[in-house]
């Protein structure tokens, strides 16, 4: 979740423009402390003022085209999508529940790696970094052992 973040300028910076539901999708992303579905953005918004699916999966491309927000792999088909590292936002691994599909944010601290390194060994241009940890969340666990 990132309470600091000013969602027009981040769209500002992105040289895009402010519009309202780019701005509700923003907030519904950043309001959260864990990554969310298109799909729960979707049923989020559609709550509060209806917005076509179609809407919403063409303002989630368009904030990933321009590094506003992350699309974050649950390791099959479909994503789960955060605030990109920004200013008040630190890029951060993430936590998978294979047997739930709830994605978790971890904290930057968690898992530290020194990306300075991968400059003198790899030959390329590093455009991302995605860190992600499946494994059995502790509510899984519980009910498994009931």
């Amino acid at each position: 979740m990132c309470d600091n973040c000013n969602y027009n300028q981040l769209l500002s910076s992105a040289n895009l423009d402010a519009t309202e539901k780019r701005l509700r999708v923003l907030e519904i992303i950043g309001n959260n402390t864990y990554p969310l579905s298109a799909s729960d953005i979707h049923d989020t918004l559609d709550r509060h003022k209806p917005i076509n699916r179609v809407t919403v999966y063409r303002i989630l491309d368009l904030l990933v085209k321009n590094k506003v927000v992350d699309r974050i792999s649950t390791g099959g088909r479909s994503a789960c999508y955060g605030l990109a590292p920004n200013d008040h936002h630190k890029a951060h691994p993430h936590f998978y529940c294979k047997s739930c599909g709830r994605m978790d944010c971890l904290g930057p601290e968690t898992v530290a790696v020194e990306f300075n390194k991968f400059k003198n060994i790899f030959p390329g241009r590093i455009d991302k970094v995605e860190m992600r940890l499946d494994g059995i969340c502790k509510n899984c666990l519980k009910k498994r052992k009931t």
